[in-house]
């Protein structure tokens, strides 16, 4: 099917570095647009590098940068398009901020990427949750600075347990639902 052929839709995958979110995200994506689906990407990383480099990992700043990525999946949404949006985004209130951003547009998913700390400290191939447990990375998620965990998570998903092929059929099933 074509993006013309589905309203608007945001899938907001947050959870805890190493939880699974790009791993999630690329496959998805390709799943997606193998079916015919523009898609578009908003990173957490690929953000902060391109539009909220000045910002710092302040709550405000981390916040701000949540708003910014909902104000611009509700932008994408508007026109029909599809946005698979992978960030931490740690806090429940610019969560939910992005949310009715883009749900004035079209539909939210947000799958909460439920991995336990263990698993995500185990995958760490950038070393940050070693660095942060050092001292060396101060307010890291996780380690000194919270994540809350969603209220509102249409799906939640613990990926220790579960396969990346089911992860996407879940969530390609919940963003499929009727609304």
């Amino acid at each position: 099917m074509s993006s013309t052929q589905h309203g608007g839709v945001t899938v907001f995958l947050t959870g805890l570095s190493g939880a699974g979110k790009s791993t999630i995200a690329d496959a998805l994506v390709a799943g997606l647009e193998a079916d015919g689906r523009a898609v578009t990407v908003l990173d957490g990383d690929v953000v902060r590098t391109h539009l909220s480099s000045e910002l710092s990992f302040s709550r405000e700043h981390r916040d701000l940068n949540i708003r910014r990525i909902g104000f611009v999946a509700g932008e994408v949404v508007r026109h029909g398009g599809t946005v698979v949006v992978a960030a931490i985004a740690p806090y429940e209130q610019a969560r939910e901020e992005a949310r009715a951003l883009v749900e004035r547009h079209g539909r939210f998913v947000l799958v909460h990427l439920a991995t336990p700390l263990e698993v995500c400290e185990a995958r760490d191939v950038k070393g940050l949750y070693a660095r942060a447990r050092a001292g060396e990375i101060a307010g890291f998620t996780g380690i000194d600075d919270p994540y809350e965990p969603p209220a509102r998570a249409e799906l939640v998903i613990d990926t220790s347990v579960t396969p990346l092929e089911e992860s996407v059929a879940r969530i390609r099933a919940a963003m499929d639902a009727p609304a």
